[in-house]
């Protein structure tokens, strides 16, 4: 049996990562000053901050059930035999409802979606799980569990400049983002269970930056680690983390560098820094 994985672009993979790995990647999109909206993949971070600096409304909308039809009747068009298509969270986007939605219009019974509770490379490493199993022969069953542990074991950390995006956009509560402001910290937050929430108060960036990196190297303790570092408008301190993390973990390390998109970066902000953590990595060998 041959089993086609489908993704969206939240999932924020490295650059050849998609075409590399037979991943097709379904785009959320993003509208400035309620204009038409873009898919995510026209509109990069450059144009993002830029729309910011005019004082600009950015806002962002999920791929819509008919994006997902046309995917998912293309890879059975193409001879796959089953589809399983992994999504960002269903707490942050009504993406994972449009993908069933289309799963049950196609064919219910060959198109599994699952729900990564996450986002960037929470996501991205179930996707790049699955399509690993389902390159190996692997059953609809099959791939479609080994999407959800992939997604089951990833830890998702950051840390923003400002929690206004995030209270902006609805992805945390106005108390907590007001009180970040009149405390004046840079929060380090954590996906759980699909929500963004604030995990720890912390006074200054690099203090944040600090304990971001512990706590990802504390992951390593288990053995060897898949790391995904990502950023919004800050590649040095990306670089840094990253050259910070291979020089403190001495297991095996399989660490990556990408900035995430609009849709995600909207309700982040500029400054945003932060690392998916998969403990024994996403590789079948790991």
């Amino acid at each position: 049996m041959s089993v086609a994985v489908v993704t969206d672009s939240t999932a924020y993979l490295p650059a050849g990562f998609a075409q590399r790995h037979a991943l097709r990647v379904v785009p959320l999109h993003v509208s400035v000053q309620g204009a038409d909206s873009i898919p995510e993949h026209e509109f990069d971070s450059g144009r993002l901050t830029a729309a910011w600096d005019r004082k600009e409304r950015v806002t962002t909308s999920g791929a819509s059930a008919g994006e997902f039809a046309t995917a998912y009747r293309e890879a059975l068009e193409s001879g796959a035999d089953g589809v399983v298509s992994v999504h960002l969270s269903r707490r942050l986007s009504g993406t994972w409802d449009a993908a069933r939605l289309a799963a049950r219009e196609v064919d219910p019974d060959r198109i599994r979606v699952v729900d990564s509770r996450s986002a960037a490379m929470g996501l991205g490493f179930a996707a790049l799980g699955a399509a690993d199993s389902a390159r190996a022969g692997a059953g609809l069953s099959a791939v479609e569990s080994r999407a959800a542990l992939i997604a089951q074991r990833t830890r998702t950390l950051f840390s923003v400049q400002t929690l206004e995006h995030l209270r902006r956009g609805g992805r945390i509560g106005a108390a907590a983002a007001v009180l970040g402001t009149a405390l004046a910290i840079k929060p380090l937050l954590h996906v759980h269970d699909g929500r963004v929430e604030l995990l720890e108060k912390v006074r200054t960036t690099a203090r944040a930056h600090a304990r971001l990196l512990d706590l990802v190297a504390r992951g390593a303790e288990s053995g060897s680690l898949s790391v995904a570092i990502h950023h919004l408008d800050a590649p040095e301190w990306a670089e840094r983390l990253a050259e910070q993390l291979r020089r403190q973990v001495s297991v095996a390390l399989d660490c990556v560098v990408s900035e995430v998109g609009p849709v995600v970066g909207a309700h982040i902000g500029p400054g945003a820094l932060g690392a998916v953590v998969l403990p024994g990595g996403w590789r079948l060998a790991g």
